[in-house]
C-alpha cells in the first residue's frame, strides 16, 4: 500500500491488490492516504471470501469504503473487471482520491465475455512539492478533512447518473431488487427479466436519489447482497421499507438457488452424481518437510501457536499439532504474550511455528519484541525455501525475485542473531531424532531461541528425491505406527500397511517409526 502510494506520488498510476485480511494489514496507509489524495491515479483491489474457501474470517470490505470515505467499485464479471479498472483510474485522478476495487470469490474464479481495447499509457504526472497536502501532522490534517467530506459529495453526485448504477427493467414491478457483483448473476438467473433491478457497480457512495425512484417504482424493494446488510442499512437510512437479511444470511455465499427459493418460490434440486465421491479433506503432501516437525512437537505435548501457509495443516488429525492460528505473524507475538503471562500448565512446554515467507512477512518483528523484552520463547522457522500455499513464489529468503532472477538473499540465521537471539539452531525435519533433540533443549533453554526447520518443498521441481520406499508385509505386524503421521502415501490393506509408490517421495519419516524394519527404501544421497 505504501509503494504503491509512492509510485502515485511520483506521477505513476499504482495498483495494490490483496484479499480482504491483506485489507487490515493496510488500513493504517490507506485511511491516511484519503487525506492526502493521489497524484497518479491508485487503485486498492480486494478480494473478499465469502464462504471461506481459504480465509480465517468472513468479513465485508465494503466497511472499509465507508469508514476510509473512499469510492468503491464492485464488478460482477470479467468484463466488468476490467472496464472497472479503466474507470477507476480516471475517477481516482479526477476526484484525486484513492479508488477500491472489491471483487469476491466467484468473480475472480469466473470467466466471461470481454471486449479488449487498445492499450493507453498516460504520461507521467509531474510531481509538485506540497507539504500541505501530503505532510499528515495535525494542522495539515485537519484541514484536509474537509477536503475529503465534499470530496466524498461530489462522488456520491457523480454516482446518480454514472452508468455503472443502471436500472434494469422488469416485467413484475409489485417487486424491485437492488442487488450488485455476484449477487446479481444470480438474480438474473434465478429471475431474468421479471422484476425491475437496479444493479449498482458503486456501492460507496451509493447513489441516494436513485435508489429512492427505484424504490417508489416497484411494491416490495428486495435488497439482495452477501454477507452484512450494507446496503439494505443504508436503504433503512433513508427511510425506505425494504426487505433482505430476513430471506438472505449474512454468512456464507448466496447461490442461483438459494435465491430463486426466495423470490420466485421455485424449489431447485441440483443434479446428484449416482456415485458416492469421498470427502478429500486437505492435508500435506507426501514428502512434506513440515510433517515430521509437527509429529516431534506432538509427541512431546506441546502447546502450538501456529501462523498461515499450508504448514496451518499441522492442526488437522492425525497430526492435530496446533491450538491458535490468527493471522500473520500473531505466531510469535501470540507466543510471547502467551509466556508472560505465565502458560499454566503449559509454561515451558509452548512454542510457535512460522513459514519462511510470512515469517519475512509479518514475524520478524514479533522476534524483535520478543528478544527485546527477554521472553523465554522458542520459536521454530519453517523454512521450505518457498512460499508454499499460494503458489511456490520466491520469498525474501530464496536469493530470487517474482520474476525467477537472482537478487539479495536473507540469511534467516544471521537475520535472527542481528535482532538479538543468541540461541539460532538448524535441524532437518526429515530427521526425528534430531528434531526431538532440538526442541527439548531449546525449550529448556532459559532465553528466547530459534529453531529453523530447513528442508525444501517436496513439491519443487528442482527437488531431487530418493524414490518410494515400499512396505514388507511379512515384516509389517499392522500396528499402524506409520499412520500416526498422516501421510497421503501410507494406507492399510488387510491388516498391513501399503505405500503407493505414484505418491511416497521416499523421505523416511515413516520408516523412523516402524520398529520392525518393514519400511524400507532407496536411501537418498
Amino acid at each position: 500500500m505504501e509503494a504503491a502510494f509512492g509510485a502515485s506520488l511520483a506521477g505513476r498510476r499504482s495498483f495494490c491488490g490483496m484479499k480482504h485480511v491483506g485489507l487490515n494489514v493496510a488500513a493504517d496507509p490507506l485511511f491516511t492516504i484519503a487525506y492526502t489524495g493521489v497524484n497518479g491515479g491508485m487503485i486498492v483491489g480486494v478480494a473478499d471470501d465469502a464462504g471461506m474457501h481459504s480465509s480465517q474470517n468472513e468479513q465485508d470490505s465494503r466497511h472499509y469504503a465507508r469508514a476510509a470515505k473512499l469510492p468503491m467499485l464492485e464488478p460482477a464479471d470479467s468484463g466488468e473487471a476490467l472496464e472497472f479498472t479503466k474507470l477507476a483510474y480516471e475517477l481516482s485522478e479526477g476526484f484525486d482520491t484513492p479508488v477500491i476495487i472489491k471483487m469476491c470469490t466467484r468473480v475472480s474464479h469466473s470467466q466471461s465475455v470481454v471486449e479488449p481495447g487498445e492499450r493507453t499509457e498516460p504520461p507521467r504526472r509531474p510531481y509538485e512539492k506540497d507539504g500541505s497536502k501530503y505532510i499528515m501532522m495535525p494542522g495539515n490534517a485537519k484541514r484536509r478533512h474537509p477536503v475529503v467530506e465534499e470530496r466524498l459529495e461530489r462522488i456520491a453526485a457523480w454516482a446518480e447518473t454514472a452508468p455503472i448504477n443502471r436500472v434494469e427493467p422488469g416485467r413484475d414491478h409489485k417487486m424491485g431488487i437492488i442487488t450488485s457483483s455476484t449477487s446479481y448473476q444470480y438474480v438474473k438467473e434465478a429471475c431474468g427479466d421479471t422484476y425491475p433491478v437496479l444493479k449498482l457497480g458503486m456501492v460507496w457512495p451509493l447513489p441516494e436519489k436513485k435508489i429512492t425512484e427505484f424504490a417508489k417504482s416497484v411494491g416490495l424493494l428486495v435488497v439482495v447482497e452477501e454477507l452484512d446488510s450494507f446496503i439494505e442499512s443504508f436503504c433503512r437510512s433513508l427511510g425506505l421499507a425494504c426487505t433482505g437479511k430476513s430471506s438472505f444470511p449474512c454468512v456464507g455465499e448466496l447461490s442461483q438457488n438459494a435465491i430463486a427459493e426466495q423470490l420466485t418460490h421455485e424449489k431447485r434440486d441440483g443434479v446428484k452424481l449416482d456415485e458416492d465421491i469421498p470427502p478429500r479433506p486437505p492435508v500435506m503432501c507426501a514428502g512434506c518437510p513440515h510433517r515430521g516437525l509437527f509429529y516431534t512437537l506432538k509427541q512431546n505435548k506441546l502447546t502450538v501457536l501456529g501462523d498461515i501457509g499450508c504448514y496451518t495443516l499441522g492442526a488437522v488429525a492425525p497430526l492435530g499439532a496446533m491450538d491458535s492460528t490468527i493471522c500473520m505473524g500473531a505466531s510469535i507475538s501470540g507466543l510471547h504474550g502467551f509466556n508472560k503471562a505465565g502458560g499454566g500448565e503449559s509454561e515451558g512446554k509452548t512454542v510457535a511455528v512460522i513459514g519462511d515467507s510470512t515469517f519475512m512477512h509479518s514475524g520478524v518483528t514479533g522476534l524483535i519484541n520478543t528478544a527485546y523484552n527477554e521472553s523465554s520463547s522458542t520459536v521454530i522457522i519453517l523454512d521450505n525455501s518457498i512460499t508454499g500455499m499460494t503458489g511456490h513464489q520466491q520469498n525474501p529468503t530464496t536469493g530470487f525475485n517474482l520474476k525467477g532472477d537472482p537478487c539479495a538473499k536473507i540469511d534467516l540465521e544471521s537475520l535472527c542473531r542481528a535482532v538479538g537471539i543468541r540461541r539460532v539452531r538448524v535441524v532437518d525435519p526429515y530427521d526425528l531424532a534430531a528434531c526431538d533433540a532440538a526442541v527439548k533443549e531449546e525449550l529448556a533453554a532459559e532465553e528466547p531461541s530459534v529453531i529453523i526447520s530447513r528442508r525444501p518443498c517436496a513439491l519443487l521441481k528442482y527437488v531431487r528425491h530418493p524414490g518410494p520406499i515400499s512396505a514388507d508385509p511379512d515384516k509389517c505386524v499392522g500396528c499402524k505406527s506409520c499412520m500416526r503421521i498422516g501421510c497421503p502415501a501410507i494406507s492399510v490393506a488387510e491388516g498391513r500397511a501399503v505405500i503407493d509408490s505414484t505418491l511416497c517421495t521416499g523421505c523416511g519419516v515413516c520408516a523412523q517409526l516402524c520398529k520392525f524394519d518393514a519400511l524400507s527404501g532407496k536411501k537418498e544421497a
